[in-house]
């Protein structure tokens, strides 16, 4: 114990990064459906770690806190700003009425349990998670107009409440949100999330790393010529009505010969022919028969974004642009569009941005050639812009330092709201110009998941320690009344939800609801089951809601308890 206790004095990372690997691997045990998670087990073995007597600066945590909820902003800055309006509407009603029950709910426990004002506040700050509530009610309590030695003991039982609560207030968000909601839907996370990705696609599908799709929508086949031999290039590509074909590649007599629209096909030449799927199907009777003779037929293909910025190819419908200059077109193909990283349906009918991004499909020099006439190729790398990100989160912790006075009130979006604010902004600015801000999946995926992890296991080498002493010392009244203010409020909001608002997608309601409880730690493993960024949009409207309304629930506890 004592060994222990020296090494964590030494070195308070070593049980920082303890509490993240065994918080791992205690979030994969699944008891029947429920399942702890990387977070939740982060949050329980750091309360463990913290009864050794861990210092760890509070610096550590913000840097963290930052890294994580400016990823998930960045990553959902396009879809967020697309998403205000009308269409927020519930999400704002959802934000309203979690903190209203919250608030009813401690008054009416503070009343049940005849709390004093400063303990109510601090079990309000802590089972909600709602930091800012500890100074909006000290603040609050310093204008009763009380003897210094009272205004002294209610804001010290601020703390008190808080360092009890806080613990089960960041758990029971998880359980509620992650674990409670999917069973409540009868739907998960996951199959919702793809559901929703799928209509914000437009029925298109994003694959993960090491999926594809089992049926592609273009394929490559090789044929020796029967049939088609007598025939030209150019009568050939024309063959299908179904679906675009071209010929990539032509063997005679074991050679690769040069290909031109004009060049007649002889009986047994070996043809590579690369297409939709429906093109190819509809000629396979007239070509020759399918051959596996692949050798020097095999050609790389590339998938490509390229930014529509050519005059020419901007402001036309689809229609227009299929008309002209085929030559040009030749051997790429287009296999979706999309306008700030919304998928835009390929219709004859659909009209081209300034902007946009069309995928193409084809052969690198075909790609390149296309691309001299429509706009530059994004480049795909593995390296982060750091010049344009560094720049983002400082300027979203900047941002995080202003205060607004609504009467005495100080409001703030904080360290975390700036840095989320930020995020979406610079996410939503990158997505019309892809040639700067570069950040790989891979670096978004670690900055979300370790900066999530790394904060709560903070949270809880700080403040597990004086929690545990608190309820030794204060019994276990202060822990049940911050149960019951961390789950009934949850409880009455997701009825509301799912019964009165009609939110019908378990990611979209699940995102939504932990933003309205300002529960970040329940949003990262929301996040992790639902496998892609359809709940942040919903998260980051309430969220944004919640740091006003919760915050203002210090000073009306205060007056009301």
């Amino acid at each position: 114990m004592i060994i222990i206790h020296s090494i964590f004095q030494m070195s308070p990372e070593i049980a920082l990064f303890l509490a993240l690997a065994l918080g791992a691997w205690i979030g994969k045990f699944k008891f029947g459906k429920f399942q702890l998670g990387s977070v939740a087990g982060a949050l329980v073995i750091s309360v463990i770690l913290s009864q050794f007597g861990v210092i760890i600066d509070d610096g550590i945590k913000g840097v963290l806190f930052a890294l994580f909820i400016y990823a998930v902003g960045f990553e959902s800055g396009p879809q967020f700003f697309s998403s205000l309006g009308l269409k927020s509407v519930k999400e704002i009603i959802l934000a309203a009425v979690l903190a209203l029950t919250a608030f009813a709910t401690v008054v009416i426990m503070a009343r049940i349990y005849d709390l004093d004002k400063g303990t109510a506040s601090g079990i309000a700050a802590g089972a909600l998670t709602q930091s800012a509530i500890i100074g909006t009610a000290s603040s609050a309590i310093d204008k009763l107009g009380l003897s210094a030695s009272v205004t002294q003991n209610l804001q010290s039982n601020v703390a008190i409440g808080y360092a009890v609560t806080y613990i089960f207030g960041s758990l029971g968000a998880i359980i509620l949100c992650v674990n409670v909601l999917p069973w409540f839907m009868r739907r998960g996370l996951r199959e919702d999330a793809v559901k929703a990705e799928a209509e914000l696609l437009n029925s298109q599908r994003n694959y993960c790393p090491g999926e594809t799709s089992a049926l592609p929508e273009l394929v490559g086949r090789v044929y020796k010529a029967g049939q088609a031999a007598g025939q030209t290039v150019a009568q050939i590509e024309s063959l299908s009505t179904f679906g675009k074909i071209t010929i990539e590649r032509i063997k005679r007599n074991g050679k690769i010969i040069g290909l031109s629209s004009n060049l007649i096909i002889e009986k047994d030449d070996v043809l590579l022919i690369v297409g939709r799927r429906s093109g190819i199907i509809q000629i396979e009777g007239t070509m020759g028969p399918e051959t596996n003779d692949r050798d020097g037929m095999d050609m790389v293909i590339a998938t490509r974004d390229i930014i529509i910025s050519g005059k020419e190819y901007a402001e036309k419908t689809i229609a227009q642009l299929l008309l002209t200059n085929k030559t040009l077109r030749h051997g790429v193909y287009f296999l979706r569009l999309s306008r700030g990283q919304k998928s835009i349906p390929l219709l004859n009918s659909t009209i081209v941005k300034p902007g946009d991004v069309v995928t193409v499909y084809g052969l690198d020099e075909d790609i390149q050639r296309l691309a001299q006439s429509v706009g530059p190729i994004i480049t795909v790398n593995e390296k982060t812009d750091f010049i344009y990100h560094g720049l983002g989160i400082a300027a979203g912790l900047l941002v995080g330092l202003g205060v607004v006075h609504l009467g005495e009130i100080p409001l703030t979006l904080g360290a975390g709201g700036g840095a989320l604010f930020s995020g979406l902004l610079f996410g939503w600015y990158r997505s019309r110009h892809m040639v700067r801000g570069n950040m790989p999946t891979a670096a978004s995926g670690l900055l979300r998941d370790l900066g999530l992890a790394g904060f709560v296991a903070v949270v809880g080498l700080q403040s597990g320690q004086q929690a545990i002493h608190t309820i030794a010392e204060h019994g276990l009244s202060i822990f049940v009344v911050g149960l019951v203010v961390t789950v009934v409020p949850l409880v009455i909001t997701m009825l509301i939800g799912r019964y009165i608002l009609r939110y019908d997608n378990t990611a979209i309601f699940a995102g939504a609801l932990s933003g309205a409880r300002s529960a970040n730690p329940a949003f990262g493993e929301i996040l992790a089951k639902a496998g892609n960024s359809v709940p942040t949009t919903p998260f980051a409207i309430t969220y944004a809601l919640a740091n006003v309304f919760l915050t203002l629930l210090g000073p009306l506890i205060v007056a009301f308890v």
